[in-house]
């Protein structure tokens, strides 16, 4: 399986050098191209941290993703906000870390001009809002209505909640979650009656030197306890 990693800022192929120049992370489009034809056709991994960008080049990588012949598991293992969660609605399958979060919200812009500019620009950022929407109501199945009024909001989402909204598919590790919760811990001695031995007995695997009553009193509580088992007084579980 191939992997492709989102980290950092979601940045134009023409501004990506700035970002290593200062050794900072950032993923462009041209950097998931790059490894899409790596990839070539073989299933790919997307991890993503990232709290988004330029929503144009998240858009680009998303189209990118999405129009991949291949299988593609996204794995949200931080933070997938702003374009970096609409580039998460690309995987044909998509996982979140129980610690991680996605955030969905307006698209946002600076612009200078009369007030017949900023009724523009207001037009044209509604208008995006829309296409953006459209990338969560193909994953989800939600209403556009629904998902422009969270958006409107800025929601955060727990990974219960992007579970319940349908704009994930799985919670990582819930297998093992499950495996802890099933453990018997018959085989566990309870604490209480760990306190009472150590306050009792000094702990013969950690002392470096046993004297001749700590190995005693050892001998004796082993004796004491083989008793107990011989007449019944307590069973092995």
């Amino acid at each position: 399986m191939a992997k492709i990693n989102i980290k950092g800022a979601i940045v134009s192929n023409d501004i990506k050098w700035i970002y290593e120049w200062f050794e900072m992370d950032a993923t462009s489009p041209k950097d998931v191209e790059n490894e899409i034809e790596k990839a070539n056709g073989e299933d790919l991994e997307v991890e993503i941290n990232s709290g988004g960008g330029d929503v144009f080049a998240g858009s680009e990588i998303y189209t990118a993703l999405k129009s991949y012949k291949g299988n593609v598991e996204v794995r949200i293992v931080g933070i997938a906000a702003s374009a970096a969660s609409v580039i998460a609605m690309a995987g044909d399958k998509v996982l979140i870390s129980p610690t991680a979060e996605m955030m969905i919200h307006n698209v946002s812009s600076v612009v200078r001009g009369d007030y017949r500019d900023l009724e523009h620009e207001a037009k044209v950022l509604k208008d995006y809002n829309s296409t953006i929407a459209n990338a969560y109501m193909l994953k989800s199945g939600m209403s556009k209505e629904k998902l422009l009024s969270m958006m409107n909001d800025e929601t955060w989402l727990t990974p219960e909640k992007a579970l319940e909204y349908k704009l994930v598919d799985e919670i990582m590790f819930k297998n093992e979650f499950k495996l802890v919760a099933s453990f018997n811990p018959s085989q566990i001695l309870p604490q209480e009656v760990i306190n009472k031995i150590r306050n009792e007995f000094k702990n013969p695997i950690n002392s470096q030197k046993k004297n001749e009553s700590d190995i005693f009193m050892q001998k004796k509580a082993y004796a004491q306890l083989k008793l107990l088992k011989l007449k019944g007084e307590i069973h092995d579980e």
